[in-house]
């Protein structure tokens, strides 16, 4: 099954662009689920790093980056 270009994770508004908008690099953050928790007590969560093309299931026009 194909995914629309527009479902990539640039177009949503969980997604948080790492590198401040500078075309260097494609990876951001998935805000959409809490932190992932680490193996060491004291860690702490780390937000799952995608990249901008990246698509999952959760993704629908309603979810789509404020402009």
């Amino acid at each position: 099954m194909a995914h629309s270009t527009s479902a990539a994770c640039e177009s949503c508004r969980f997604f948080d662009d790492i590198n401040g908008g500078q075309s260097a690099g494609d990876e951001g953050l998935c805000r959409y689920n809490p932190p992932v928790s680490q193996p060491e007590p004291k860690s702490p969560g780390l937000w799952p790093v995608v990249a901008s093309k990246d698509w999952c299931g959760h993704f629908t026009s309603e979810m789509t980056a404020a402009e």
